[in-house]
Formats: C-alpha cells, structure tokens, sequence
C-alpha cells in the first residue's frame, strides 16, 4: 500500500503548551484523509509540520516519500497548502495572484497566465478576474486562496478548514474541487469544522484531541462506536404508534423510544430492514418515514471528545 503522507510520534510544544503528543496519521495516495478535533486539539500544528513551516521536537514525517525535516525543498516542490484564512495580496487582482504564484513556481508568462485562467473559470472567478483581490468579498477571497494553492498542480494537497467562510453553495463547489483532485490522483488532507463534509469527502478520519489521536477509521467505522444501527418508522397515523413501537420492540430485543411521533431502537442488522417492511405492511400501516441507519458523525464526535461540533465551534 502506498501512502503518500506518513506520520509517526509527532510532539511539539509551545511554551507550557503540548500541542502534540505522539500523533501518528497517513494518507493513502489517491484519497482524502480527514483530522477532526475540537479548537486547540493540533490539527492546524500538525498540518504547519507537514508542510514544512515548523519543525516537529520529535517524531518523523513523510511527504511523497520525503522527509519533511530533511528534505523541505523536496517536500515543498509537490505540494498545495490553503491555511484557515485568506493569504493572497489585496493589491493585486485575482489574475495577478495566480500569475506570479506561477511565476515563483518557475511557470512561464504564457503558462503562468493559462494556468489562471484555468483555476479562475474552475473557482468561478473569471468576472472578478481583472479586479483587486481587496474588492473580493470573504467568500471569493477564500476561493481566490484555494485556487493559488492549485496552481503548480500539486500531488499532495493540505486544505487547513478550507470552506471556512464559504456559503452552503460554494462549500459543495468546493466539495466537487476536492472530488475532482482525488479522482486526477492527488491525496488531500482536510481539517474541518463541518462534520458533514468530513463525511462526504473523506475516505479515513483521524480524531485528534488534546493533542493524540483518540480515534482513526473509515467515516462508517467511527459510526460504530455510538453503536449499530437504528431502526426508526413514522407512522402516517399517530394513533398507530403503539403498533408501530410493538413491531420495532420485537425486531430490536429492546423496548423503542418514541420522539417526534417516530418510534426508534438500535437493530442488530440490516437484515432487519425487509422484516420490518413486511411487519408493518401485514399490519396495515402506512408510514411516512422507514429507515435503517448508522449514528451521525456529530453523534461520533460527542462521543469521543464530549463536545459537540456546535460547541466546539463557537469555543
């Protein structure tokens, strides 16, 4: 197997501050790894490590089979980096940046300026082209950011929270960006806030709290620390509740909660699907809601930090 990214024992500290202690992540060529944590748990730390902006105190790291104390150049030669906030030069317009990010990449004019063009059509900037970057709102800022961290085609590409800022819109164009550097063969490491894009975009999530790393699997492997999955139906009628909970009771093993006029329990299978479906057919009932599924990444989240996206994101 090959991995393009490779990190073990990570620590650094920060005066009385232990930002990271021992973290191990890796990121398979060709897919996206996502680090979640709360605020302060070293994602971002981890991230300036990799991309060679700080050195680790101890611990090893691999970029592209590079190793990222020494040999930074070679590391830097075949990344992107886009950071939590906007770095681009106001004075400039939108072309201008990309072109002399070209440029300092050892790009020609000509190329320079096609490649530019390019990402500014992909980042829907083309209008905005010829206009200072200080006239761009936050949101075309932080596309404009995105898009110069994809100008020297990167292999490997570290999206530090990169929809931060963006609208629900221009975060699922950025989703379809993400999607589209994968399928081209470059591996993406993605911290992020949102929990549902982590779910959408990454192929392997490592948890980090503190610090260390409480967790690492797929996204629906991490489900399965809440538990299994959860059988819910909504009756059509209200008054077939208590019909509804007798069925789901005995499917599950285990006395259902009602909520919201939905009755629900964790199930042991799928298979438990098809006979919920003829049960409640044999009974007559019509449903608006009959669904079979894992706990929420939210719910993982609380799980192991004991705090909530929302919270977390507001501390």
């Amino acid at each position: 197997m090959s991995f393009s990214i490779r990190a073990e024992g990570l620590r650094k500290r920060f005066g009385d501050t232990q930002a990271l202690d021992g973290v191990d992540l890796a990121a398979r060529q060709g897919s996206v790894l996502g680090v979640l944590g709360p605020n302060g748990a070293g994602k971002t730390t981890a991230v300036r490590i990799l991309a060679t902006l700080i050195k680790a105190d101890e611990g090893t790291a691999l970029v592209n089979g590079h190793d990222v104390a020494r040999e930074p150049g070679r590391v830097r030669e075949s990344i992107g980096l886009t950071g939590q906030y906007a770095s681009v030069d106001e004075l400039l317009t939108g072309e201008q940046n990309l072109v002399m990010i070209g440029q300092l990449l050892d790009l020609g004019g000509r190329q320079a300026r096609a490649r530019a063009k390019e990402l500014l059509e992909w980042f829907d900037l083309a209008e905005a082209a010829s206009r200072p970057a200080k006239t761009y709102s936050g949101g075309m800022r932080r596309r404009l950011d995105l898009a110069a961290g994809l100008v020297g085609r990167p292999s490997v590409i570290f999206l530090d929270e990169p929809t931060t800022g963006l609208d629900p819109s221009k975060r699922e164009d950025m989703w379809g960006v993400v999607r589209s550097l994968v399928h081209d063969g470059s591996t993406v490491l993605l911290t992020t806030q949102y929990l549902d894009e982590a779910d959408a975009l990454a192929d392997e999530i490592t948890v980090i709290d503190h610090g260390r790393v409480i967790a690492h699997d797929t996204p629906d492997g991490l489900k399965h620390v809440v538990g299994g999955q959860t059988l819910t139906i909504r009756p059509l009628d209200p008054s077939r509740l208590d019909d509804v909970a007798a069925i789901v009771g005995e499917l599950a093993g285990a006395r259902p909660e009602i909520h919201n006029r939905a009755v629900s329990a964790p199930v042991p299978g799928d298979e438990v699907l098809g006979e919920a479906v003829a049960r409640i057919a044999a009974a007559g009932i019509a449903v608006t809601e009959l669904s079979l599924h894992l706990p929420s990444l939210d719910e993982v989240f609380f799980t192991l930090t004991g705090r909530t996206a929302a919270l977390q994101e507001a501390a």
